[in-house]
C-alpha cells in the first residue's frame, strides 16, 4: 500500500504545482492577509483535487460523464468566479492587517478556491490520464485499495500549498506596501486573463 501512497503524493504535487489562477490567488492572499489565508485557500483546491481524484480512481463513470457532458456550464461558473476575484484583487485599496478579520474570512478563502477548482471538470481528465499512464488504477476498484492513493493525493497537494504559502510568507517582510499594490494589479490582471481564456474556449465550442 505504501507504493500507492507515494504515487499519490507525487500525483498531488504534480496537479497542484503548475502556476495557475489558484496559485496566484494563494500568493496574493498570503501577501495581503497572511499565511493562514493563503494556506486555507490552497486547502480548498486540495479538497477539490481529492474529490476529482476519488471519482477517477473509483471509476465513477456516472459522475465523470455528467461533469464532462456539462463542462461548458461548470467552466462558465468558474469564469464568473475568476472575473469577480480578479476585479476584486485589482480594486482592493489596501491589505488586510487585522488578525481577527483574517480568522473570520478563512472559511471564505477556503470555499472560494474550492469552487474555483471544482468548477474545472477537465481536472478529472488529468487524473484519469495519469492513473492510466503510471498504472495507478490497477486496483480492484474498492475504497480500501484506493484509499492510500487518494490520501497521498491530498497530502501531496496540501504539501505544495504549505510550501508555497510558507515560502511567500517568508518573503512578505521584504515587500513594501507600494509593491504589494503593484502585485495586486498584476495578479488580478493575470486572474482575469485566465477568465478570458475560459470564455474564449467556451465560445469556440458554441
Amino acid at each position: 500500500m505504501w507504493h500507492l501512497f507515494i504515487k499519490g503524493i507525487i500525483l498531488g504535487l504534480s496537479v497542484s504545482a503548475p502556476v495557475g489562477p489558484i496559485g496566484i490567488l494563494c500568493i496574493n492572499r498570503v501577501l495581503n492577509k497572511g499565511f493562514r489565508s493563503g494556506f486555507a485557500s490552497g486547502m480548498g483546491a486540495a479538497t477539490a483535487d481529492l474529490i476529482y481524484g476519488t471519482i477517477a480512481a473509483l471509476g465513477i463513470t456516472l459522475i465523470s460523464d455528467f461533469l464532462m457532458d456539462n463542462k461548458a456550464f461548470f467552466q462558465v461558473i468558474g469564469m464568473v468566479f475568476l472575473f469577480y476575484i480578479g476585479i476584486k484583487t485589482i480594486l482592493k485599496k489596501r491589505r488586510i492587517s487585522m488578525e481577527n478579520r483574517l480568522t473570520r474570512n478563512l472559511l471564505l478563502d477556503y470555499s472560494s478556491t474550492f469552487l474555483l477548482t471544482i468548477t474545472n471538470p477537465l481536472t478529472i481528465l488529468f487524473f484519469l490520464g495519469i492513473f492510466a499512464t503510471l498504472g495507478m488504477a490497477k486496483t480492484d476498484g474498492t475504497f480500501t485499495n484506493t484509499f492510500p492513493l487518494l490520501f497521498g493525493v491530498f497530502v501531496g497537494s496540501a504539501a505544495w500549498w504549505l510550501i508555497l504559502s510558507g515560502g511567500t510568507y517568508m518573503l512578505k517582510s521584504k515587500i513594501k506596501d507600494h509593491t504589494l499594490k503593484l502585485i495586486d494589479y498584476i495578479s488580478g490582471s493575470v486572474i482575469l486573463l485566465f477568465g478570458i481564456y475560459i470564455l474564449f474556449t467556451v465560445m469556440i465550442r458554441i
